[in-house]
């Protein structure tokens, strides 16, 4: 996790910089679900590359936000999913849900 001293002084910019962007946002929703193997996650979202889906799980997983559970197996096994902090942002993903349908149906 970043120290205090890290993060910028307001609480607003402190979240956007744990969840900037579109592909973090689009990873939270799918592991509101549930936990997420890596190829499974990567298919569920569109347009993610590889590279993208790693490094953004691995600023998460820094930032407290994500777990990675590794099954020490043969074949690899590892799936992902949210930490108690990681799931304290859901609220935010529900409210920008909610307003993109709310925005869908105004401008229909």
């Amino acid at each position: 996790m970043r120290r205090k001293e890290e993060l910028p002084e307001c609480p607003v910019a402190t979240a956007v910089s744990l969840i900037g962007g579109k592909w973090k946002l689009l990873i939270l929703r799918n592991l509101k679900v549930r936990p997420w193997r890596f190829n499974e996650l990567q298919r569920s979202i569109d347009g993610i590359s590889q590279k993208v889906l790693t490094d953004s799980l691995r600023q998460m997983m820094d930032d407290g936000l994500v777990y990675r559970h590794d099954y020490q197996q043969q074949p690899l096994k590892v799936e992902y999913g949210l930490t108690e902090l990681g799931q304290k942002m859901l609220p935010i993903v529900d409210a920008l849900a909610d307003f993109g349908i709310y925005y869908k149906s105004v401008v229909e």
